[in-house]
């Protein structure tokens, strides 16, 4: 039976839960332990697919097509852990099953309650996630902060599985804040009152991960120890690192984590091998090289909007030997510049990742013609491949209001439509979810980085390119070499004579991994830096 650890925050929101989740998974599986993982969201949405990335980041994608938490990205590059929409909860999926159940007379009229039936239907979705996968240990991660009022139910079901589950089987590891205040001195108050909210509720940390600065001294961690009821080899330090969150396996293994966590499982005496992450570390350290790619997007300011994208460019670049440098560009900057030029300055690759909503539009169409014209590396993701149809059309055939139906619903020439708006079968406005069956054309650039003439990648769009064009376009440069498997819908673009131009309607970002680059953004930056075949 599965071992059950919940990963839990105090003090404020932000202090790096999912990262320390993801880690401690990733350090289990180094134990050659079987590890599933699971987010715990006490939001009321049913799913992240309609929350703003200004307010919650990226949307990651699982195979099956759930929108979910960005956590579930940290997971999936940290973890081997195949995910699904089970591995992600939230407050309003499991309010829908209690009230749908509710309608069905399920209760036999019995008042429904949060206690016992939303926190047993908590319960039941996390035991269904440990049976399913069978794995050896699973992590679940519990949004939020403890004392947030939408957080209780879920602490609730945590309290009530530890107490079920036995210490043995079960341990709670709880990340508190540790602040330096002005003059240097370093607080452990608010570690100590988020540990006693903690026991309020019926949960006693067995593990502390205190986010500070600095690794913290004996002297704090005893104190800590004392007041909060810890042992002192439980208290430990996730601290800020120094390039990159991939650090965090190895650090956390040098203090002890997943040893000390492994004995209060009962499952003492295993070797890690923590090679992957020492070679990563590595390659990183020792890299002579560097490259500058262009990222063009609508919400450049904001890190986690494209957190997946910029994750696979990193781990492209260090399995490559070089190190990544990304010039951040708005693209509603480029929109009212008189020469796109200055602000690719130094750029030796240019990718547009997903984006959504009309704004900046005619910039990411300039970014585009500016890569084609100047035979810079060009990788488009979603509408940044969508777009290179729009800029073609405009910029080569003269259809100057060449458009998205999105944006424009009335234009001479939808490029980029509906399926059912050109004929093709209807999807009912749905977006099109998660993994997807994709032909290559032979000889194509695509086809040689896969290696093999079908693919199986994620997907996350509602628009498409409307298949009337595609000998108008062919003819003027656009080669389209990726079909969907019923041979109707183009999932990847070329430009013909172009030393590297590749747009993909999929999102291969969503399966990078630090120690498994996918093939297409190792491509990327191998062209980018001039590096052998570009194509391995």
């Amino acid at each position: 039976m599965s071992k059950f650890i919940f990963v839990t925050g105090g003090v404020c929101s932000s202090l790096g839960k999912g990262v320390a989740a993801s880690s401690l998974g990733s350090l289990l599986e180094c134990h050659n332990l079987t590890v599933a993982m699971m987010k715990c969201d006490p939001y009321i949405n049913v799913d992240a697919g309609n929350i703003s990335p200004y307010q919650h980041g990226e949307v990651y994608v699982t195979e099956d097509g759930a929108e979910t938490d960005l956590d579930l990205g940290n997971y999936s590059r940290f973890t081997k852990v195949q995910l699904s929409q089970a591995n992600s909860v939230t407050t309003g999926k499991i309010y829908e099953a209690v009230i749908r159940n509710e309608r069905a007379g399920k209760y036999n009229g019995r008042t429904v309650q949060v206690i016992p039936h939303i926190t047993d239907e908590i319960r039941r979705r996390i035991m269904n996630v440990a049976e399913t996968s069978k794995a050896d240990v699973t992590i679940i991660e519990i949004g939020g902060t403890v004392g947030d009022i939408e957080s209780i139910p879920f602490l609730e079901a945590a309290r009530q599985l530890i107490r079920k589950q036995g210490r043995g089987n079960a341990l709670s590891l709880h990340v508190t804040l540790v602040p330096t205040v002005t003059g240097g001195e370093r607080k452990t108050k608010p570690t100590q009152h988020s540990v006693k909210q903690m026991q309020e509720i019926g949960i006693q940390p067995d593990v502390l991960l205190c986010r500070a600065e600095k690794a913290l001294d004996d002297d704090l961690r005893n104190k800590i120890a004392l007041f909060c009821n810890v042992e002192k080899n439980a208290v430990l330090s996730s601290v800020d690192v120094e390039t990159t969150i991939y650090e965090l396996p190895l650090s956390f293994h040098s203090q002890g984590l997943d040893t000390v966590v492994l004995e209060k499982l009962g499952l003492a005496g295993r070797t890690a091998d923590v090679s992957s992450w020492e070679g990563f570390i590595s390659r990183l350290r020792n890299a002579k090289k560097t490259v500058t790619i262009g990222m063009v997007g609508k919400k450049s300011d904001l890190e986690d909007c494209y957190k997946s994208v910029r994750e696979a460019l990193f781990h492209a670049a260090t399995a490559r030997d070089v190190q990544l440098r990304i010039e951040k560009i708005d693209a509603e900057k480029l929109e009212t510049c008189g020469d796109v030029s200055e602000y690719f300055r130094g750029v030796q690759g240019i990718i547009i990742p997903g984006n959504y909503g009309q704004r900046g539009f005619l910039g990411l169409v300039a970014a585009i013609r500016y890569a084609r014209e100047r035979n810079i590396p060009y990788l488009g993701i979603d509408l940044g491949m969508q777009l290179m149809a729009v800029e073609m059309a405009r910029s080569v055939l003269g259809w100057e209001d060449a458009d998205s139906t999105e944006y424009m619903p009335h234009t001479t020439y939808p490029v980029i439509s509906l399926p059912e708006e050109h004929g093709g079968l209807s999807s009912g406005g749905m977006v099109r979810l998660g993994n997807k069956t994709i032909k290559l054309t032979e000889g194509s650039l695509i086809a040689s980085i896969y290696g093999e003439p079908e693919i199986i990648e994620r997907h996350r769009n509602k628009y498409e390119f409307n298949r009337e064009y595609t000998s108008r376009l062919e003819e003027s440069g656009l080669l389209v070499t990726g079909l969907s498997s019923d041979g109707y819908l183009a999932e990847s673009f070329e430009w013909k004579g172009h030393p590297w131009a590749l747009g993909v309607q999929f999102h291969p970002e969503f399966v990078s991994r630090p120690t498994e680059p996918h093939k297409v953004f190792s491509s990327f930056i191998g062209a980018v830096a001039g590096i052998g075949d570009a194509a391995e």
